[in-house]
């Protein structure tokens, strides 16, 4: 997934133009225009909402099985995306939908004005790729099995859409921040578990 830095600090140019292009506007759109980027551009948007402080009630829970799908899919060293023909044709282009991509490009302008290659040789490796899907594996269920309305999705999420960013802009700085936030997340979440699972025994 290694890509010339020139263009890793145009992606956020790139992602607005598309917004404001007739192009098609569905994930498989979207997928397609980025090739090999697809993997991280992906999970940046299916994680996105759950990565919000708010509770989702379970609401983003098929968004978290797809980004499951999609990292075991990069473990299996798949260079590109395959996604059912249901899911290719999700809208991009409505007005909420607009608004968040919207928001995903402002995010991404802002982490690019301080970003800069770090350890970009450990990016586009086979190696590099399954860690990055394990991660996005386990980011994902945290978020998936978080109780509905608790909040606890929020940091296994951003977790996963920090670590994406990172890799998109191949700053290693990045991607330890969204392991930590995810780790932080998912150890939160089990805390919390056992706390509830001994009060119910006792």
């Amino acid at each position: 997934m290694s890509q010339p830095r020139a263009a890793s600090r145009r992606f956020g140019d790139e992602l607005e133009h598309w917004l404001n292009s007739d192009a098609d506007k569905t994930l498989g759109g979207l997928v397609d225009l980025f090739g090999p980027k697809g993997f991280a551009i992906a999970f940046v948007f299916l994680l996105g909402v759950p990565a919000l402080p708010l509770p989702t009630g379970g609401a983003t829970h098929v968004f978290e099985a797809i980004a499951v799908l999609l990292a075991l899919q990069l473990i299996g060293n798949r260079s590109r995306i395959w996604l059912p023909r249901r899911w290719r044709g999700v809208e991009l282009g409505g007005p909420g939908q607009q608004r968040f991509v919207g928001a995903v490009v402002k995010a991404v302008r802002r982490l690019e004005r301080v970003s800069r290659p770090r350890l970009a040789f450990v990016f586009g490796h086979r190696l590099g790729n399954v860690v990055f899907g394990a991660l996005v594996v386990v980011g994902s269920l945290g978020a998936f099995l978080a109780p509905p309305f608790s909040g606890l999705d929020t940091l296994p999420a951003l977790g996963v859409v920090l670590l994406s960013l990172g890799v998109l802009l191949e700053d290693f700085a990045v991607v330890t921040v969204g392991v930590l936030v995810g780790t932080a997340g998912v150890v939160l979440e089990i805390a919390l578990g056992r706390v509830v699972v001994e009060m119910l025994s006792s």
